[in-house]
């Protein structure tokens, strides 16, 4: 075996997607995207997501078309904002940390007519999908949905840069 003193699966710096580069230097929130309910609860970590003002409010995501989240599509979910406390939540999510059980045993959750809702989180968002708003775009799915509900939480908010986590803190 051979101890390499770089990553062995990063691409060589003249073979990597720059659009990817550019993006990954735009600090992102950090969201897990829920829905359902018992059994059929299913979850996505997300960083591609605005929200835009108006009447009514409106949520705008990239989703994997192929994740279990959007499998079969969820006519609402719940934008959950992480915690700084919940990076190990965000990754179980994303696939990226083991989470024996489901990622659903990761912090405590209460149901809404939205989906789950993660406790101690920096807040979350209850979304109806907006007929005929979704569509392709590059390798992802655009949904967009009405902002139904909002609950502003008290945790420090996570955000992602350049695959790393960076504390946000909060702005009231």
């Amino acid at each position: 075996m051979t101890i390499h003193s770089d990553h062995p699966f990063v691409p060589a710096e003249g073979d990597r997607d720059q659009l990817r580069r550019i993006r990954g230097r735009m600090p992102a929130p950090v969201t897990v995207w829920t829905a359902g309910a018992g059994r059929d609860r299913r979850g996505l970590t997300m960083s591609s997501v605005l929200i835009a003002g108006g009447e009514p409010g409106r949520v705008v995501g990239l989703v994997d078309a192929d994740s279990d989240f959007w499998e079969s599509v969820p006519t609402s979910w719940v934008v959950n904002i992480v915690g700084v406390e919940h990076r190990f939540l965000a990754d179980a999510f994303a696939g990226t940390a083991p989470a024996p059980g489901g990622p659903f045993t990761l912090g405590e959750w209460s149901d809404s007519e939205w989906g789950p809702v993660l406790a101690g989180s920096a807040g979350w968002i209850g979304v109806r999908l907006e007929p005929d708003r979704t569509r392709s775009v590059g390798w992802s799915l655009l949904v967009e949905g009405v902002v139904e509900s909002v609950e502003v939480g008290s945790a420090e908010t996570l955000a992602h840069l350049r695959g790393r986590y960076l504390e946000l803190g909060q702005s009231d």
